[in-house]
């Protein structure tokens, strides 16, 4: 039995560990949580030390043995008051509706921990096993039947506001917890109440509060607020632009009319979102757009095109070359006056796959640049999502195209000889490939 409490004391810790290593929002939620981990780390700990002391009667002191096991029960009911702290707190986030019986569960818990330090104990012996036993436990399991009634409640009472999962995650913790509680009451042999604990305590972690989780969960908020600005900003950016567009034209400014009809396309193209994979034909059409709007603003920039006319068909991922370019032209050219060339060219590297290669004569790269680069593309499945930053564009393009062409696949950099840097994007030729 011991073994069973040092494997669930290890396996806690280590989520534990986990938990506060990982960045996180210090909110009140988060911190009843963290005060969770820490007292059931404490609770497991004094579960291994009852289950050894209580099987060895007459080697252990009495008062020792007493005061084990009712640090165990105390340690159990703040336990269970915490739980109930922390689902009290989550509805209260979901619903809006404030704790109203928060003066209650602190009385109940200063009334059970009194009575557990303070009315007799016993211990029966049986051939099956030793457990402790008398007036002292009648207080702290009440207690935990109390709160484990009072969480029920609030789940039934809001159950139709809590999100899905979330009441999903109360409820099966609530039935792990009480399952195992009548395990108990039938076997009072078995010892079982700390795996009752540690399932709750991780069935809260694996789905509310795993920090991965938390980070995905907020990356695709932000990513759906981009999504949105995606939707609306550039349709309306481009139909107004379209409108002035065709105002000039009327008025015979051609040059105008020309590079708003390239900035139209370009808006047009850039929100073409729905579909993660398009033909290199489409996602030259945007580059293009982009290059010749940026020719424009600097006219000693020139860019010039080396496509396979066969590749046109050949499915890419989507928007996965104007980060590229503006990469060369941000990092490159820019500290050139924007003088100098960008050459993009795509050809056959092999049987079934495809390079697309982005040059430029820009300055190349800084001291140390290169190496930075080549560990982030590299280790790319372990760099977190980031929705800012000077690296975030290749960084996403390295991503897509390995998530979405295979691990064979991805972008890599090299030093021209005569100055500037080169993209290589390898990709598959193969339509079944892409999947």
């Amino acid at each position: 039995m011991l073994r069973m409490e040092i494997a669930l004391f290890l396996v806690l810790a280590f989520i534990a560990y986990i938990y506060f290593s990982a960045g996180k929002k210090h909110t009140l939620l988060h911190r009843t949580f963290s005060a969770l981990l820490i007292v059931v780390l404490i609770h497991l700990a004094l579960d291994g030390v009852t289950v050894y002391t209580v099987h060895h009667l007459e080697a252990v002191p009495r008062f020792l043995n007493d005061a084990v096991h009712r640090l165990f029960l105390g340690s159990m009911v703040l336990v269970i008051y915490l739980f109930y702290q922390y689902i009290a707190i989550l509805v209260e986030e979901e619903t809006g509706r404030q704790r109203r019986l928060d003066w209650n569960a602190r009385i109940f818990l200063a009334v059970a921990e009194l009575g557990n330090f303070l009315l007799p104990i016993s211990y029966t012996v049986t051939p099956e096993g030793n457990y402790s036993s008398g007036p002292y436990m009648l207080v702290p399991y009440g207690a935990v039947a109390f709160y484990l009634l009072l969480c029920a409640g609030l789940l039934t009472v809001n159950w139709r506001q809590i999100d899905q999962k979330k009441k999903l995650a109360i409820g099966a913790a609530l039935l792990i917890e009480v399952t195992v509680c009548a395990m108990q009451w039938l076997n009072h042999t078995w010892l079982i109440s700390g795996m009752g604990i540690t399932l709750m305590t991780m069935s809260f972690y694996l789905t509310l509060e795993n920090p991965d989780i938390l980070r995905a969960e907020l990356t695709e908020q932000k990513m759906s607020m981009l999504y949105l600005k995606s939707q609306v900003n550039p349709h309306f950016l481009y139909n107004t632009l379209d409108t002035i567009r065709i105002q000039a034209q009327l008025n015979g400014d051609k040059k105008v009319a020309d590079l708003l009809m390239r900035l139209v396309d370009f808006f047009r193209l850039s929100v073409k979102v729905d579909r993660q994979m398009v033909a290199l034909d489409d996602e030259m059409e945007l580059l293009e757009a982009y290059m010749e709007l940026m020719c424009y603003r600097y006219p000693e920039l020139t860019c010039e095109y080396d496509i396979d006319p066969e590749l046109g068909g050949v499915q890419v991922p989507n928007f996965i070359l104007q980060p590229i370019v503006e990469n060369s032209l941000l990092h490159g050219l820019k500290n050139k006056g924007y003088r100098g060339e960008v050459r993009i060219s795509a050809r056959r590297a092999a049987e079934d796959r495809m390079e697309i290669l982005v040059r430029d004569t820009g300055s190349g790269f800084a001291e140390g640049k290169k190496a930075e680069i080549d560990r982030m593309l590299q280790n790319y499945a372990k760099q977190a999502a980031r929705l800012e930053g000077s690296s975030i564009g290749i960084l996403n393009v390295q991503k897509r195209i390995k998530l979405l062409c295979g691990r064979e696949y991805g972008l890599s950099y090299t030093e021209n000889p005569t100055g500037g840097v080169t993209a290589r994007l390898l990709l598959p030729l193969r339509e079944e490939e892409m999947a």
